[in-house]
């Protein structure tokens, strides 16, 4: 009967270290996806917000006819990684990194981040913010990162167009 009894509350014991092992583990990883949405949200917040592409030939000329506007989601071929680059913050819509593919700004690959994922929404946002003249002067930025165990951040941030034609 003390056998039973002892295996009973050793088999207790050793569940409840198994979950504080795992608890323990979770502030970390939570650390870990806070400080790779910061660092994306940063990246993303740094680039020019232009209502002409930065590559265009007016970008510089105010008030003038853009022959490449600015529009939500990357222009066609730019990429975070290869030439031509994201030049303008609403070109990151829709960029997702996951597994092998988690790269810093300069194209390494950083293998210790292999379970988590990165997904980043660039929306218009003059609603949020009723003085501003034109609507698309404006952008949401949301970047989601999601780690090992379900772990999950979120963060948002805001870039407002100052300089139109200033990249």
């Amino acid at each position: 009967m003390f056998i039973v009894v002892l295996s009973i509350g050793i088999a207790g014991i050793v569940m409840l270290f198994n979950q504080l092992t795992v608890a323990s583990v979770d502030p970390l990883v939570r650390k870990q996806a806070l400080a790779v949405a910061a660092s994306v949200m940063e990246e993303v917040q740094l680039k020019g917000f232009t209502h002409c592409d930065p590559d265009d030939p007016n970008v510089h000329i105010p008030s003038a006819v853009c022959t490449t506007p600015e529009a939500i989601g990357p222009e066609a071929g730019e990429g975070r990684y290869a030439d031509p680059r994201f030049d303008n913050v609403n070109d990151y819509h829709g960029f997702e990194m996951f597994g092998a593919n988690i790269r810093d700004v300069t194209g390494t690959v950083i293998a210790e981040l292999g379970d988590y994922e990165v997904r980043v929404s660039v929306a218009n946002a003059g609603a949020d913010f009723p003085d501003v003249a034109d609507a698309t002067d404006a952008l949401r930025i949301t970047v989601a990162v999601t780690g090992p165990a379900g772990v999950s951040v979120s963060l948002q941030g805001y870039r407002l167009r100052y300089a139109p034609n200033t990249p």
